[in-house]
């Protein structure tokens, strides 16, 4: 019942259509003998998830985006209860109709941390911090080799190379102002990143949005979207924590660092900011902006990476 999705304009028709959706969720949650509350769509995500009650969430990947299915679902399989926090336990996973994908998978308790960030304390936002990195380094501790046949890349010199290449239109793409955009090859030339680097389970968007908190505790409940997971350098989940979660604020990378076991080197983690797949340096500079001073790749580096 949910129509095929190939092109960027049938994503843009289908998938915030709920009059489109709803049908075809009630049909696969009937065909998966799903037979409780209503489905509630969550209203963030680049995907379209449900709530089925206060147990099960379902979450759907048109055909466009179907491996991102097979990658969550493997993920999830793999890290189930071997993580600090909890993670979704994957219930089922499959194939629906017109290359629509689905995974049904537990639902976390907590609440997001991103809104629930502005009424923590300093002692509490430190605690995040130190559990954030103990979240992360056990992620990057778990043998990603069983999941090597659908994550990739599986040459991380030559991803690094195309990143590289495409890094300055990347960002002037997204309006990056020219003062920054002819910085960006230098500094990258300075960038000590390896090319066979130690390889781990990454996340790839490790961030506030993907965290939950438990209110009563103040500790972290739940990490969740493993769909964008790839096998690489430890140094490319750093991004989502400079700009996502720390973000600059004083003390909390060093936190951060403590939990994790090792610090973060400040100029690899800049260069994978530049070079991430999502990267969009002009957001991060207004989701972060730098203080009178900090004009330069190098300062900038500081100024989120740092442990200062």
């Amino acid at each position: 019942m949910l129509p095929l999705v190939e092109t960027d304009e049938q994503w843009d028709a289908v998938v915030p259509d709920e009059t489109v959706m709803r049908p075809g969720v009630e049909d696969l949650c009937a065909r998966l003998g799903l037979r409780g509350p209503a489905p509630e769509r969550f209203p963030e995500g680049s995907q379209p998830v449900y709530a089925l009650g206060a147990e099960l969430v379902l979450k759907l990947y048109p055909k466009a985006a179907a491996e991102d299915g097979l990658t969550e679902a493997r993920v999830l399989a793999h890290v189930g209860g071997r993580l600090p926090v909890p993670t979704p336990e994957l219930h089922d996973a499959g194939e629906y109709e017109n290359g629509w994908r689905y995974v049904l998978m537990s639902r976390l308790r907590g609440a997001e941390l991103a809104p629930a960030w502005a009424d923590l304390s300093p002692g509490g936002r430190e605690r995040i911090a130190v559990e954030a990195g103990e979240t992360l380094a056990a992620l990057h501790a778990l043998d990603p080799g069983p999941l090597a046949d659908v994550l990739g890349p599986g040459d991380w010199g030559a991803f690094t190379d195309r990143q590289r290449a495409g890094a300055v239109g990347r960002q002037r793409e997204r309006c990056l102002p020219d003062a920054w955009l002819e910085r960006i090859p230098d500094f990258l030339d300075t960038a000590d990143l390896p090319r066979e680097p130690e390889r781990v389970l990454l996340h790839t968007e490790f961030m506030r949005q993907h965290l939950l908190l438990d209110p009563t505790t103040g500790r972290l409940s739940g990490l969740f979207d493993f769909e964008p997971a790839m096998i690489g350098d430890r140094a490319y989940d750093f991004v989502g924590v400079g700009v996502f979660v720390t973000r600059a604020e004083p003390g909390l990378m060093a936190r951060f660092a403590a939990g994790y076991g090792r610090a973060v080197d400040p100029h690899a983690a800049m260069a994978w900011t530049l070079l991430h797949v999502y990267s969009n340096l002009p957001r991060y500079l207004r989701e972060v902006p730098p203080p009178p001073g900090v004009d330069t790749l190098e300062s900038l580096a500081e100024h989120w990476f740092g442990l200062g």
